[in-house]
């Protein structure tokens, strides 16, 4: 699906903090938003030509959103509200007969990414953008994650109660051979992750297809656990 209306080009120069970056475009050097707070270190090294979404407000203080980075001849989308974009598109086609589709709802004190329900089928979604990935291996999360913990655990107690429960992840590029949980970074996720499967929350992996204004889900990727 298509994301911007307008997207510009540049150098990627250095990041100050996680919120904003120094690119070098056409019109000079620019304080850019970045729209992802992880760290995205292997993405972000000087040079690399990133995809800049011109905003539509004149009045920001930042002209431009960082949404994508090209890694050799790979785009990568690094939106971190890409990913919810592209699976209220997808869902659908990855839940034959969909009834009803409804973001953003509460489960106890968690804010889940999506509600179907499939007839009498109920199910709660949680979708998670990936950026990682080395040698063809994809990796979540880059950075300590808490709140996916939470989520997860979340998704577990659907389940307990019946309804059917789901984690996405939206692997933000193509040309990957499996998803892995990033025990490195963070051991306690992929424990999470694999306490979840075990008890019943389906683990779901899919690619997109990324281009400079665009990001599809494409095909599902085998998932690793252990």
């Amino acid at each position: 699906m298509k994301l911007y209306d307008r997207i510009e080009f540049g150098e990627f120069i250095c990041r100050p903090n996680r919120f904003i970056a120094q690119v070098k475009t056409e019109h000079g050097m620019e304080i850019c938003h970045v729209k992802n707070t992880g760290r995205c270190r292997e993405l972000l090294v000087p040079g690399a030509q990133v995809t800049l979404a011109v905003s539509k407000n004149p009045e920001r203080k930042t002209r431009c959103d960082l949404v994508a980075v090209k890694k050799g001849e790979l785009y990568i989308n690094m939106d971190s509200q890409a990913p919810n974009l592209a699976a209220g598109e997808a869902l659908p086609n990855l839940f034959p007969g969909l009834t009803l589709l409804r973001p953003e709802t509460f489960y106890g004190e968690s804010r889940l990414d999506f509600y179907v329900e499939q007839g009498k089928k109920k199910t709660f979604v949680e979708v998670k953008g990936v950026t990682l990935e080395e040698n063809g291996v994809a990796y979540f999360p880059d950075a300590p994650t808490e709140r996916g913990i939470k989520h997860l655990k979340t998704l577990e107690m659907c389940k307990q109660e019946g309804y059917g429960a789901a984690l996405l992840l939206v692997i933000q590029m193509r040309g990957i051979r499996h998803f892995e949980p990033n025990r490195k970074t963070h051991p306690a996720f992929a424990d999470a992750l694999l306490h979840a499967s075990k008890a019943g929350v389906q683990i779901m992996a899919y690619d997109c297809v990324a281009s400079p204004d665009s990001l599809t889900i494409c095909e599902p990727v085998p998932v690793i656990l252990e």
